[in-house]
């Protein structure tokens, strides 16, 4: 728990800082760096006998459809995911992989690993949009409240499973604790950054956004689980791999984008 700390310690002190001054350009940096690492991560569980062509694949995948849905004209995104696919099949078509029959698993984990890492471009985004700052807190504070909340509530409270055969640890009693303090912090947010959000609107945000975050722990478990591996990676002590950290992010920061899309605020 320590070591945990420590690393959360760190990593927020050279995170925050390039997060409130350095603005747009930064977010972006940041980004690219952490689907960079994602990529190599996800990479190396899901293809270990070939990880180097599958990544280098997922990794242009990825910047492609990154750049059009941050920096791309109006429909862009679109015609981009249309070639992307397209390249993956044509990709996966002369480079199958020795054995035929691990062919259309290996295209399958492919197309996932592209959807999945590129839900990190909604960060990019958001930071773009009005108060984009303190969505990007919102969205950060969300994650990582409802995940200590969670910690905390299912190892004192904790008594009924939540879903055993992928995540053992995860208790009801967890996902209780980590909805109240996700929902304490999306107040404190709205206080701090977001005049226009309604004063109800945390009521629906973070229990919304800390359930899909703690879906999405439960999807990079099942991925681990199904892969085989205990962590995927090993860049932050305490913490596994970038993906081990961001599992949460990857969700909710879609869902957030989302709201602002349609909502405003």
């Amino acid at each position: 728990m320590t070591q945990r700390l420590l690393a959360a310690l760190v990593g927020l002190a050279i995170l925050l800082p390039a997060v409130v001054w350095g603005g747009v350009i930064a977010a972006d940096v940041i980004v690219v760096v952490a689907a960079m690492i994602c990529v190599a991560e996800y990479a190396a569980m899901a293809f270990p006998d070939d990880r180097w062509w599958k990544g280098g694949f997922l990794t242009l995948a990825w910047a492609a459809m990154h750049v059009s849905q941050v920096y791309g004209p109006p429909g862009s995104s679109g015609v981009v995911v249309l070639l992307v696919v397209l390249a993956a099949m044509i990709f996966m078509t002369f480079r199958p992989g020795e054995t035929l029959d691990r062919a259309a698993d290996d295209a399958g984990r492919l197309a996932l690993g592209i959807v999945w890492l590129s839900f990190l471009s909604a960060l990019s985004l958001l930071r773009r949009a009005d108060h984009g700052l303190a969505w990007i807190f919102l969205v950060l504070t969300v994650s990582w409240l409802g995940d200590t909340g969670g910690y905390f509530a299912g190892r004192f409270l904790g008594k009924h499973p939540l879903y055993p055969k992928v995540s053992p640890k995860k208790t009801w009693e967890g996902v209780a604790g980590g909805v109240i303090f996700a929902t304490v912090g999306t107040y404190v947010v709205r206080a701090l950054g977001m005049p226009d959000l309604p004063v109800w609107a945390p009521l629906v945000l973070g229990p919304v956004l800390c359930v899909t975050g703690v879906v999405g722990d439960l999807s990079e478990s099942l991925l681990k689980r199904a892969f085989g591996v205990k962590d995927s990676g090993w860049i932050m002590p305490g913490h596994g791999g970038m993906l081990d950290r961001i599992d949460s992010v990857l969700f909710v920061a879609p869902v957030a984008l989302a709201w602002v899309t349609f909502v405003g605020g």
